[in-house]
């Protein structure tokens, strides 16, 4: 476990003074030699539509607390504290100096020391969930049976078949909101494909592919080493979006490959999951009769990122849409509130939390909701277990509202 001393160093962040209620401020000074940029995270275009601007459509605030701001602080990075219908009103991390840096970062005063303690405020509506990813199914548990809407970043579950079908039965007969903030579901293109899906314009997907490539040599510092090892399939959502983010399908069945890695922590010896595996591909049957790749990797050198393409009846969408040009529907983001940043991933931060904001004041379901959320994660999982069969075709369970 890293000391003091190490995680300041890690995280470019300094004790600055000690506030009223006894929690550090914390300031964050530029970036130190060795500190590592974490992919993905630079703010991005964003195709937003500025010929129009967001107009409010009510005053009604929603109670947000939030929870999680490691390595990577994604608690603080998707425009919570920044939009007009949202209030913060507490914030947790299990590391004192992190939780002080979440809410410095979130302008929040009301800080508890775990998400546990967080969840009996009976002021909060909902929930943000950037904890570890292992953590993240018992979280949302957790934060439904104690009332609470949940956001959370991906996956949704980790390695558990068992608590994905949980996690399911607890969404549908809570009747609360449940949404992962998948980011490749807002980039630009992905956007593009689904607006375009649902119009009709390109008809039946018949070949997708998804691609998630972060090289990482040296795992992204993690709550008790979570990333070290980390099999590619258990992280698949940034790729397989490119298929079920664009139709709000399911994949039914995968036969996957797995490469072994030349990384030390790659290696079955070198992490606690016995993972071999740098790079898995996988095949994938849809349930509309399509056929999807998705790839993920840790261990390729060279161009990376979230990124994917597709193949339908009518045209094709890679980069750009190529097609008939008919009467297309207008595939430009729509404006954001002022202050909400579209953010790094793509520009689709500042999208996703007011995805699940809007759902929660409309009254409507959020975009990726508990279906989509598990039908993008479980299928990597069993992915990973076709990989360790050498590539075995292997039924992928179905998630459905």
């Amino acid at each position: 476990m890293n000391t003091r001393r190490q995680f300041l160093h890690h995280t470019g962040i300094a004790v600055a003074g000690i506030t009223a209620a006894g929690h550090p401020v914390l300031t964050a000074p530029a970036p130190q030699e060795g500190v590592q940029t974490i992919q993905g995270f630079d703010d991005t275009n964003s195709n937003t539509d500025t010929s129009t601007v967001w107009k409010p459509t009510s005053d009604r605030r929603i109670r947000v607390g939030i929870a999680g701001y490691g390595y990577c602080q994604f608690g603080a990075a998707f425009s919570f504290q920044d939009h007009p219908n949202v209030e913060v009103v507490a914030v947790s991390d299990l590391i004192p100096e992190r939780c002080a840096g979440l809410a410095q970062a979130c302008r929040c005063p009301n800080t508890y020391p775990s998400l546990e303690a967080m969840l009996k405020d009976d002021r909060i509506e909902a929930v943000f969930i950037a904890t570890d990813a292992p953590s993240h199914g018992r979280h949302a548990l957790e934060a439904l049976r104690r009332g609470k809407h949940v956001a959370v970043a991906v996956p949704a579950v980790f390695d558990s078949l068992e608590d994905a079908d949980r996690l399911f039965e607890a969404v549908k007969t809570s009747g609360l909101h449940y949404m992962m903030f998948e980011t490749s579901a807002f980039h630009n293109d992905l956007y593009a494909m689904r607006i375009l899906y649902e119009a009709g314009a390109l008809g039946e997907i018949v070949y997708s592919e998804g691609e998630y490539y972060h090289y990482m040599p040296e795992p992204i510092p993690s709550y008790k080493d979570w990333r070290v090892g980390l099999p590619p399939m258990w992280y698949p959502t940034h790729a397989t979006a490119y298929h079920i983010g664009v139709t709000g399908g399911s994949f039914t069945e995968v036969a996957c490959m797995g490469f072994p890695s030349p990384l030390a922590h790659l290696k079955p010896s070198g992490n606690r999951y016995g993972n071999p595996f740098g790079t898995e591909v996988g095949l994938f049957r849809t349930n509309r009769g399509g056929t999807a790749r998705m790839a993920m990797s840790w261990d390729t050198p060279g161009f990376s990122g979230e990124m994917g393409r597709i193949r339908a009846e009518k045209g094709t969408f890679y980069e750009k849409y190529e097609g008939p040009a008919q009467n297309l529907p207008n595939t430009r983001k729509p404006p954001l509130p002022p202050g909400v940043n579209p953010g790094g991933h793509g520009g689709s931060h500042g999208y996703l939390t007011h995805e699940f904001i809007m759902s929660l004041i409309e009254a409507r379901k959020p975009l990726i909701d508990v279906a989509w959320s598990l039908n993008m994660t479980v299928s990597g999982i069993v992915a990973h277990q076709s990989a360790l069969k050498d590539g075995e075709w292997l039924q992928i369970p179905q998630y459905k509202l």
